[in-house]
C-alpha cells in the first residue's frame, strides 16, 4: 500500500475538495438535460424517433463544445474562417446560404496567432464585410507575444467578458499556443483549456491546425488530442484543377454535415458553390 506523504490536515482538505467535486460532477440519471443549442449549422437533415419524423438543422458546432479545422498550408483556411465568422455575425448570408447561426446578440472573439497585422486586418475586415456588420466582433493579433502569453490573454478576455456575452471564439491557430505540437503535456493542457472554456462560458470555440505533410492527419500530438476531444473535425482539401476547396466533416459527435465546396469570388470572398445568391461583381 502506498503511504500518503500528506499531513492529516492536508488529507482532510483533499477529502473535502473531492467531496465537493462529487456533488458537482455526479450525473443524475433522472434529470432531463436539453441538447446543447446550435451555434453554427450547415443545411438540414431528417430523423425519426418514437414521436414521428422531424427535420432539424445539421450542426457544425454547438454551444459548450469546440471544433477544429485542419488543412495543408495555403488551403484557404483563413477564407473558410471568414465564412464561419461572417455567417455567425449575420446569422447567415448570401455567400453560404445554407450556413446559419443562432447568435442571439452574442459577441465573437477572434484571435490570430500567426499573421502580421496587415494580413490580420485583411482577414478580419473580410469577415465583417461579408457579414455587413462588425458589431460585437472583437479581433486580436497575438503574433508579437509568446505562446504562454497568448494562452493567458485568451483566458483573460473570456474571464473579463460579461457573463453570457461571448458566443463564438476563433483561435487561428492552436499550434501557436504551445512551444512544440509534439509535447504531450503541453498539448493536453491546451486542449483541456478548450474544453474548459467552452463549457464554462457556454460558447463554441473553433480553432485551426495544419495537416501533416502528405497526410490527412492533423499535426502532432496536439492534432491527435484535438481529434479525440472535439465535437466536430472539419477538413479542407484544395482541388488543384479547379481551385475549389472541398469542405468535409471528418468526425462529429452529432449528425455530420454534407460535403460542400467553395471558391474565391470576384470580390475575393469565399463563396459556396451552389449558393442561392448570384455572384456579386466588383
Amino acid at each position: 500500500m502506498i503511504q500518503s506523504k500528506l499531513s492529516a490536515d492536508d488529507r482532510e482538505v483533499e477529502r473535502m475538495y473531492y467531496e465537493q467535486l462529487d456533488s458537482e460532477l455526479k450525473v443524475d440519471l433522472d434529470v432531463e438535460v436539453e441538447q446543447p443549442p446550435i451555434a453554427l449549422s450547415y443545411g438540414t437533415h431528417t430523423y425519426t424517433n418514437h414521436r414521428g419524423k422531424f427535420q432539424a438543422k445539421t450542426a457544425i458546432g454547438t454551444y459548450g463544445n469546440f471544433s477544429f479545422i485542419q488543412a495543408p498550408p495555403k488551403s484557404y483556411k483563413s477564407f473558410f474562417v471568414s465564412m464561419l465568422v461572417s455567417s455567425y455575425l449575420s446569422s447567415g448570408n448570401k455567400f453560404a446560404s445554407e450556413m446559419k447561426s443562432e447568435r442571439s446578440g452574442r459577441d465573437v472573439l477572434h484571435f490570430d496567432t500567426e499573421q502580421g497585422l496587415w494580413h490580420c486586418l485583411r482577414g478580419f475586415r473580410r469577415s465583417a464585410d461579408m457579414a455587413d456588420t462588425d458589431k460585437g466582433y472583437l479581433t486580436y493579433s497575438l503574433r508579437t507575444v509568446d505562446y504562454k502569453m497568448r494562452l493567458g490573454f485568451i483566458e483573460h478576455k473570456l474571464n473579463s467578458a460579461e457573463e453570457g456575452s461571448i458566443g463564438l471564439v476563433v483561435i487561428d491557430g492552436i499550434a501557436d499556443l504551445v512551444s512544440d505540437v509534439n509535447d504531450i503535456e503541453a498539448s493536453n493542457t491546451v486542449v483541456q483549456k478548450l474544453m474548459e472554456w467552452s463549457a464554462l462560458y457556454k460558447c463554441h470555440i473553433v480553432t485551426v491546425i495544419h495537416s501533416n505533410y502528405g497526410s490527412n492527419k492533423p499535426t502532432g500530438h496536439l492534432g491527435s488530442f484535438c481529434e479525440k476531444k472535439c465535437e466536430t473535425q472539419i477538413s479542407l482539401e484544395k482541388d488543384e484543377n479547379s481551385n475549389r476547396i472541398i469542405v468535409s466533416c471528418k468526425r462529429s459527435r452529432n449528425r455530420g454535415f454534407e460535403d460542400f465546396e467553395f471558391y474565391i469570388n470576384e470580390r475575393h470572398f469565399p463563396e459556396v458553390i451552389g449558393s442561392s445568391s448570384p455572384n456579386i461583381p466588383f
